[in-house]
């Protein structure tokens, strides 16, 4: 169940707040629709409910609000917008990576696809997927981690009628099955017929809030669709008629050869075509909107008059539904909406309006305060398991494997040149790294790949579907980290082993011998290659960007070296020897296997401009990465 109370927007100078002090509930079990003409406020409503807008008002999801709950995907399912992911990952694949990041056992994405019916499109791209089929993943990625309640901003937009058929048959057995379902739409037909309470807004206040067979009776009204090659000349015999008769018959013509006539009935039209020998080629009863704004209250109107009977005069200039779609607003009369069957809106919509206002007094505000709390966003606790889902949007796409294919051939092609020019030392052409790069392949296609791992998120937030922006968690932190440490070792060593085999094939054996520092070079190599990619991963991060992330990495030889270079040329009065031998008896153990001598190498390569520039590149992204977390959580 859902519960709303004093939602409202905050106001820019000048402009009203799109949403201002609306109120409702939507029950468990029930399908329940927002309904308002473009602009009235109902995306603002569902960003107010789900804390992504900054605003007033508290929002209980089955008695608790959102930031209450530990994990909010797993009680609320959300569909705002097309499927935020990247258009290059399979359908099976995004689903497989969303399951980590909810915490639900990776099967759980074959069983939703069956659900949704896209079991024969799990290896379409997403961006190759109709907009039906694009709607369909959407249910599908809201589904996944089996939630309470669904959230569905217009669905049905941009869908054929079979498909919107098919979409609220799949909320209406949600429902069945006892959860919530809430969803937006413009068109008062459809909310008419597929669902049970119809929540009305109107330039951003609530004006209606009525059971579906009383929204029906008071602001839809029946017409005759008349389909005619005459339609012209029949429209005006239809107004003739009328106003001989003294009756109250309107007559609207629409495009082509249709006619919708108010106030008259199948018989009395196709009467006057049978005495006229007017051919008549569809003749049919249907339900008319009112047109947007008919029958809605000022602001100011007491709550009990809410959905009074519109007198029914104004024109409906809408465009009726075609002849097939007949077949649903007839079952909508079926199921009730005929005049005469409704409670009366009037009592209910302000009776239950007035409790929804005291409970919120009781249970959401300060009784010394009118205001409704405010609404703060929060970041949300996901994924749940960092690690394997970074693993899989890291393998998800061919971005990771192209990227490393062409630093492999670059790099070889490097050396290749290198050594054919030469002049250019055995690690350094080992490494494809001529004098006058600020850094060689390698490590370039390090810290492009560890930028991708923020710049994906912020440019596709598949993690964004429902919460704005990229969680700042320091677990998603740590795990692209690893992955990115991981990847930028793999590609150290195939780079260097690449290289040494295209200089044996060409060159011989000469220049693939291993120096006799290979240890501290190794050090060296291996640090530089790591540090690139994780100055990629926290500067993208940090300036939410991947041209940020790899200028941040180019920065580090272009930039920090030279101050740190500077720095260590200054003049010194002391030296650093023997350090192994002081840190040994520091530490008052023997190392095993001598490993003063790979702390000797580490300190070597800190001691570097290179090294010591990256170490203060990596030092300060990190504050600043960790500076933006907290700065988050503390708003």
């Amino acid at each position: 169940m859902i519960e709303a109370f004093g939602l409202t927007s905050n106001s820019r100078k000048d402009v009203p707040p799109a949403v201002d002090d609306v109120s409702f509930e939507a029950r468990a079990g029930r399908v329940t629709a927002l309904l308002g003409a473009p602009g009235a406020g109902k995306t603002t409503a569902l960003r107010l409910m789900l804390e992504l807008q900054q605003g007033r008002g508290i929002t209980y999801f089955r008695g608790r609000p959102l930031h209450r709950i530990a994990h909010p995907s797993r009680e609320v399912g959300v569909l705002m917008g097309d499927v935020p992911g990247h258009p290059a990952r399979t359908v099976r694949g995004h689903l497989r990576m969303l399951c980590a990041a909810t915490g639900v056992p990776v099967r759980r994405a074959d069983e939703v696809l069956e659900v949704v019916g896209l079991v024969s499109l799990r290896d379409e791209r997403l961006g190759t997927l109709s907009r039906g089929m694009d709607r369909r993943l959407g249910l599908a990625c809201a589904l996944l981690p089996d939630p309470h309640t669904l959230l569905l901003d217009d669905p049905a937009d941009g869908l054929s009628t079979r498909e919107s058929h098919w979409l609220h048959g799949m909320l209406r057995a949600h429902a069945a099955q006892g959860g919530t379902v809430l969803f937006t739409t413009s068109e008062p037909k459809e909310a008419a017929r597929t669902a049970d309470r119809v929540v009305t807004l109107e330039q951003g206040r609530l004006a209606a809030d009525q059971e579906a067979a009383e929204f029906a009776r008071t602001r839809l009204r029946p017409r005759v669709a008349v389909r005619s090659p005459h339609a012209g000349r029949l429209a005006a015999l239809l107004a003739k008629e009328a106003r001989t008769a003294q009756r109250s018959v309107e007559v609207v013509r629409e495009d082509g050869n249709r006619l919708s006539v108010y106030g008259s009935t199948c018989a009395d039209v196709g009467e006057t075509a049978f005495r006229h020998g007017i051919l008549v080629h569809q003749l049919a009863d249907e339900l008319g909107d009112m047109g947007p704004g008919a029958g809605l209250l000022p602001a100011e109107a007491p709550h009990g008059s809410e959905g009074t009977q519109p007198d029914g005069t104004a024109s409906d200039s809408a465009e009726p539904e075609r002849a097939g779609e007949a077949g649903p607003s007839a079952g909508a009369v079926e199921r009730g909406i005929p005049a005469g069957q409704g409670t009366g809106s009037g009592p209910e919509v302000g009776g239950g309006h007035a409790a929804l206002r005291s409970a919120a007094a009781l249970k959401a505000t300060d009784p010394l305060s009118p205001l409704p709390p405010p609404i703060s966003v929060r970041p949300a606790p996901s994924p749940l398991r960092p690690l394997r889902y970074e693993l899989r949007r890291a393998a998800g796409i061919g971005t990771g494997f192209l990227t490393a294919a062409a630093v492999l051939v670059t790099s070889a092609l490097t050396a290749v040149f290198l050594a054919r020019v030469g002049h250019t030392p055995q690690p350094r052409l080992l490494a494809a790294w001529p004098r006058e790069m600020p850094l060689p392949p390698a490590a370039l296609g390090a810290g492009l790949l560890g930028a991708l791992a923020f710049g994906d998120e912020f440019r596709h937030p598949a993690l964004a579907a429902d919460r704005g922006t990229v969680p700042r968690r320091l677990g998603l932190l740590a795990a692209k980290l690893v992955v990115a440490a991981a990847t930028a070792l793999v590609l150290a060593f195939l780079t260097v082993g690449c290289d040494a085999e295209v200089l044996y094939l060409v060159y011989g054996r000469e220049l693939t011998e291993v120096p006799a520092d290979w240890l501290s070079l190794s050090a060296s190599w291996l640090g530089l290659v790591v540090g690139c990619a994780w100055a990629g991963v926290l500067a993208a991060g940090v300036f939410r960007s991947t041209t940020a992330g790899l200028a941040a990495v180019v920065a580090v030889p272009i930039l920090v070296v030279p101050l740190v270079q500077k720095a260590l040329e200054g003049a010194s009065v002391r030296a650093a020897a023997g350090f192994p031998a002081r840190l040994r008896e520091v530490f008052l153990l023997q190392w095993p296997f001598g490993g003063e001598r790979y702390l000797t190498g580490v300190a070597r390569v800190l001691v570097q401009p290179v090294g010591g520039a990256l170490t203060l590149s990596l030092t300060t992204l990190l504050c600043a990465y960790l500076l933006t977390t907290l700065r988050s959580r503390v708003r």
